[in-house]
């Protein structure tokens, strides 16, 4: 049993650090003489510190008021039998055992009645009012004990009667109360010695007898009471492995509903730490986005001022100022100058050629600068965008669909022009989405920038298409298809996991958090491929109120 404690108990929990098997009938513990003493007596002691043996100890206790009740009830029963009994042993043995052949009311079936009945009475009522008590109990072993006696006087002192009284002792070992036993024994003996010194015939049958007689019939029942101690004893040794084992499981058990609990807390926590690590990738993803197609923006203005440096540095200051100088030389005979002097003559024509000059670089600046403040504004339409959909995190609210595409578009837009990717849309008309602004954004900024990516190395037109719709279970269908490298049909369910991903500088966050975010929404997020270089379609389902 240690063994079985060891196995199934964690080494470490105070409950294996209990002693070998009890061996004793109760498991009430004193501390003053070290024993384990219960209602059916004393046996060798077990260590008063261990868990496992007190709880051991109250299963035991349990275990045997529930035995001691039911033996009750069983005894009850059983001597509303034998009153009975008795009575019809009265009415048809005992008058012609007693009176010959003539048959009549005998004394002795009044005693059936009348005192069959005093014997059976009041223990009977103790085991139906006081059922597992000490007294209840041994009433009834003295009461069973001379309902045998009675039947024993009503036939005459037959000797198959007497048989009656080991079936009784049997009965009594039910209680696993050796007790029990001693007092019945007691009540069998001075039974047997009174009523055969004093009335042979009412016991033994006969009118005279020995006055050692009732030793023989005391010894007969002295060795079944032996028998009976043993397989008393052995019983007594069953239930206690019984509620040793019982309370070993019940410790087992409460050790993994403990560890069960530990690892349902700490599997709540990683996963509320890893939603929330899903909600930032989710939210870098987008930013991240956002920074890449600001970055291609700059890219755009960064060639702009470039350009528009180039070309003021192709205006001729230099040979204006020549002019001016001149100019400032002569004048006091500007005039003479102007008609006389050759250089003078050619200075219109050469003012006229620079002012030309001059006009086409400036036409190409303003051109350009006009370029950069579409840009910059672009810059600051993305931030702005990321910035209101950063400040909506959280919030419940009535969304356009279409808005929802098209602003998602519009943040990846700098990137698909820059991959010559075609964007078709196909929006049906569809009810207002209520729901959280913020995450639909990841979602879909998220499936356009991996589709994007899906059609980086695709030969011929770069095709991808946003499909809205509403399904027939009344749900937002967002549909985002590309004709890329498509996905492998090992893959399809991989790519969800947390940290998978096939691209080279990939965190495996984008679509799980993604995901994530849309059972949070009450949706889900689902992938098809017909399989590699076939492309891939992202199905993105959400409720219409959420």
């Amino acid at each position: 049993m240690s063994a079985v404690v060891t196995n199934i108990l964690p080494q470490d929990n105070p409950l294996t650090q209990a002693p070998a098997l009890l061996s004793g009938t109760d498991m009430g513990l004193r501390q003053q003489t070290g024993t384990l003493v219960g209602d059916s007596g004393t046996l060798p002691a077990v260590p008063p510190d261990s868990a496992l043996q007190q709880r051991a100890a109250e299963l035991f206790r349990d275990a045997e008021n529930d035995l001691h009740r039911h033996t009750d009830h069983l005894f009850a029963r059983l001597m509303l039998v034998q009153w009975l009994a008795g009575i019809a042993a009265a009415l048809w043995i005992s008058p012609l055992t007693w009176i010959g052949d003539s048959s009549q009311v005998h004394l002795h079936v009044w005693a059936a009645v009348l005192l069959g009945g005093a014997i059976t009475g009041f223990p009977v009522w103790l085991a139906l009012q006081h059922p597992g008590q000490v007294m209840t109990r041994h009433v009834i072993a003295v009461a069973q004990v001379l309902t045998s006696a009675l039947l024993i006087h009503l036939t005459g002192g037959r000797i198959e009667t007497h048989f009656h009284i080991f079936g009784s002792l049997a009965f009594l070992a039910f209680y696993r109360d050796w007790r029990v036993l001693v007092t019945a024994t007691v009540v069998v003996a001075a039974d047997h010695l009174l009523r055969g010194l004093f009335w042979p015939q009412s016991v033994f049958g006969v009118l005279t007898t020995s006055s050692w007689r009732w030793v023989e019939h005391a010894g007969w029942v002295l060795f079944e009471d032996a028998i009976l101690f043993v397989a008393i004893r052995r019983m007594l040794q069953e239930m206690s492995e019984i509620s040793l084992r019982r309370a070993t499981l019940e410790g087992s058990n409460l050790e993994i509903e403990r560890q069960v609990v530990e690892r349902t807390a700490e599997l709540s926590k990683t996963q509320a730490e890893l939603l929330e690590t899903s909600r930032l990738a989710g939210m870098a993803e987008v930013a991240t986005s956002v920074l890449h197609n600001v970055g291609n923006v700059l890219n755009s203005v960064g060639v702009s001022a470039e350009l528009a440096t180039s070309k003021v540095r192709e205006f001729r200051i230099g040979s204006l100022k020549n002019v001016a100088d001149m100019l400032q030389q002569h004048s006091e005979d500007l005039p003479a100058f102007l008609t006389t002097d050759p250089r003078g003559k050619m200075l219109p024509d050469y003012l006229l050629k620079l002012a030309v000059h001059l006009a086409e670089p400036q036409q190409a600046i303003l051109e350009e600068m006009q370029m950069l403040q579409k840009n910059i504004d672009h810059i600051k339409e993305i931030v702005a965008m990321q910035q209101s959909y950063a400040r909506g995190t959280g919030v419940v609210e009535s969304l356009s669909v279409e808005d929802l595409v098209e602003d998602s578009i519009r943040i990846n837009a700098a990137s698909f022009s820059r991959h010559d990717v075609n964007v078709t849309r196909e929006i049906a008309p569809v009810p207002p989405l209520k729901t959280d602004r913020h995450k639909v954004m990841q979602i879909l900024v998220n499936l356009l920038s991996n589709a994007k990516h899906a059609l980086d190395n695709c030969e011929g037109d770069r095709l991808m298409s946003v499909r809205v719709a509403q399904n027939q279970e009344g749900f937002l269908e967002i549909i985002v298809m590309d004709n890329g490298v498509g996905i492998p049909a090992q893959n399809i369910t991989r790519i969800f996991s947390h940290g998978f991903t096939t691209k080279k500088q990939g965190h495996g966050f984008g679509l799980h958090s993604g995901a994530l975010a849309a059972k949070e929404l009450g949706g889900t997020l689902k992938a098809h491929s017909d399989g590699p270089g076939l492309g891939a379609t992202f199905t993105l389902t959400l409720p219409l109120e959420n």
